[in-house]
């Protein structure tokens, strides 16, 4: 839903979608973001892995340099720099980049689903999954917010905005980047409580224009979003991306929050009749689920989801060429 306005103001995509109701990316159909592509290669490392948190580090940072040679379009200029690195014989380790991006955070919330039920194991994926690409302390912090969000969701049940800030306060280690984030999230809560719009918050962080990839700007946005609609994904989903700014990612975050509660069921259903994807159809999302479920509920190893390598790539050509016709689109009116 976030793809065809990313890049785009909050007044600008106003006028390019006073409606906002279905997909607006190819001939009313959607396709998936780079987000969902890099959920699903977490899902597999977590298949893959079965709690070894150095096997998944191994796993992932293969997934990500084969994704890289499907020739993505869209990606984070440090999450480029850091599969080259890995390209380049750097291990899983040494390979991410100084920034506070939110890329750290778009694949997450599966790790909290996975492991939100036990801290020290959440906090070491969470770790491994952010610094292969962004060593900066923000962005990990910034991904443990998601993840513990995403945990709380998948429990079913309504959580309170002070419940979620003293368990983030209890999970952070006392840094000057886990208190700056915390004294956000604090800004966040009582913007919930207060009745707030999520579009008014973001005004109050100096957001009127869109929500920018800095993770600290993105992450109590999502919060707020999904702190205000915790049951109700489509509302979530339209109200971030009203806010504008990186809309395939903000909406991407609260999609993984909000979905860990409400499950496909909670999913508008043409929303899912008009997603126009492959190789990574919804059934075989479905799949990977089945599998990942497999793993980390009962503890029965798995292999991985097989997917072809060359319909990825045909697929990318098709994505890119779409994505270009929509930056030649933005280059003309409504401004």
């Amino acid at each position: 839903m976030g793809l065809s306005c990313e890049g785009l103001s909050k007044q600008r995509l106003i006028k390019r979608y006073p409606k906002l109701d279905q997909y607006h990316f190819i001939f009313g159909k959607g396709m998936v973001s780079d987000d969902t592509e890099h959920t699903c290669m977490v899902a597999q490392s977590l298949i893959v892995s079965h709690g070894d948190v150095e096997l998944f580090k191994k796993t992932f940072a293969w997934k990500l340099r084969f994704w890289l040679l499907g020739l993505p379009a869209g990606i984070g200029l440090a999450t480029l720099k850091a599969i080259l690195k890995l390209g380049l014989g750097f291990s899983p380790d040494n390979s991410g980049v100084f920034s506070a991006g939110n890329g750290a955070a778009m694949k997450i919330a599966l790790i909290g689903v996975c492991y939100g039920h036990d801290q020290n194991q959440l906090k070491q994926f969470v770790k491994a999954t952010t610094r292969m690409t962004h060593t900066d302390p923000k962005a990990e912090c910034g991904a443990l917010a998601v993840a513990l969000a995403a945990h709380l969701a998948s429990l079913n049940q309504s959580v309170s905005p002070q419940a979620y800030f003293d368990q983030l306060a209890a999970t952070l280690n006392k840094t000057a980047s886990a208190e700056l984030l915390l004294s956000l999230i604090k800004k966040t809560i009582e913007s919930v409580m207060a009745g707030q719009s999520t579009a008014e918050f973001a005004e109050t962080l100096g957001l009127k224009n869109g929500i920018t990839g800095y993770i600290y700007h993105t992450v109590p946005v999502v919060i707020h979003v999904w702190l205000s609609n915790q049951a109700d994904y489509e509302t979530a989903i339209l109200d971030i991306i009203r806010c504008g700014g990186d809309t395939d990612t903000t909406a991407a975050i609260v999609g993984g929050i909000i979905g860990a509660r409400v499950g496909k069921q909670g999913i508008p259903q043409h929303w899912l009749d008009d997603l126009w994807e492959f190789p990574r159809t919804i059934k075989w999302m479905e799949k990977l689920a089945q599998r990942l479920n497999q793993v980390c509920c009962l503890n029965i190893q798995q292999k991985p989801l097989p997917i072809s390598i060359i319909a990825i790539f045909l697929r990318n050509i098709v994505f890119m060429l779409i994505v270009l016709w929509h930056g030649f689109r933005r280059a003309l009116p409504p401004y």
